[in-house]
């Protein structure tokens, strides 16, 4: 993995623009572990004392143990810092960077996963592609831009969360990123979807939407 400069990482990192030239690369819809540790949570000073509590097992993201320094994380990861029994998922805030919210043990069990597409295998297995780069089998019915919650212990889906009017959805990406609402609804013609966020109303790319609930 190679370095960028710290001016053209993505908006979505909460890092101050000025700094060291360089910081650790990684996807526009990742966070880096050392960003997350350093620049969020203020838990290590710099990228050696990320190196050592990793080196130490001491973090693990979303019920994976980490071995190395480089590891990144998608939205609504689940990251664990072992000692303290402290768990974080990372979000968007409102105003589209990245946050870490520190949750339950019984919520660190569990992440939200958008289905971004799937296919029928031999013996009518639907194998679904997933936001987070993840590919499982599932026999639940669903459909592409769907959600699912993942049970993390398992590797099972607890349940399905459809795209559909009256869900709960986050913006993910473009004008609107971060934003919350509610479906009013779907225009598949357009392949949009009209949404309500505390009383304004405005359109939305469905491939811009994650189901939350």
């Amino acid at each position: 993995m190679t370095h960028l400069k710290r001016n053209a990482a993505p908006k979505s990192w909460p890092i101050p623009r000025k700094g060291t030239k360089f910081i650790v690369r990684a996807g526009i819809k990742e966070l880096p572990l050392l960003v997350a540790l350093r620049d969020i949570l203020k838990l290590a000073k710099n990228r050696k004392e990320v190196k050592k509590a990793v080196h130490e097992r001491k973090i693990a993201i979303s019920g994976k143990l980490i071995t190395n320094d480089k590891a990144i994380m998608n939205l609504f990861d689940v990251l664990t810092i072992i000692p303290s029994k402290e768990n974080y998922a990372l979000d968007l805030s409102d105003k589209g960077k990245y946050t870490l919210k520190k949750i339950s043990e019984k919520e660190a069990k569990q992440k939200i996963i958008k289905i971004i597409n799937k296919k029928v295998l031999k013996g009518k297995k639907t194998q679904l592609n997933l936001f987070d780069g993840r590919n499982i089998l599932e026999s639940k019915a669903c459909g592409i831009n769907d959600s699912l919650i993942l049970d993390l212990e398992t590797k099972k889906v607890a349940e399905i969360l459809p795209m559909k009017e009256k869900s709960s959805v986050l913006v993910i990406e473009g004008k609107h990123i971060g934003e919350k609402g509610t479906i009013l609804k779907i225009i598949p013609e357009l392949k949009m979807a009209r949404l309500n966020s505390e009383g304004k109303e405005f359109n939305v790319l469905i491939k811009q939407l994650m189901v939350i609930k």
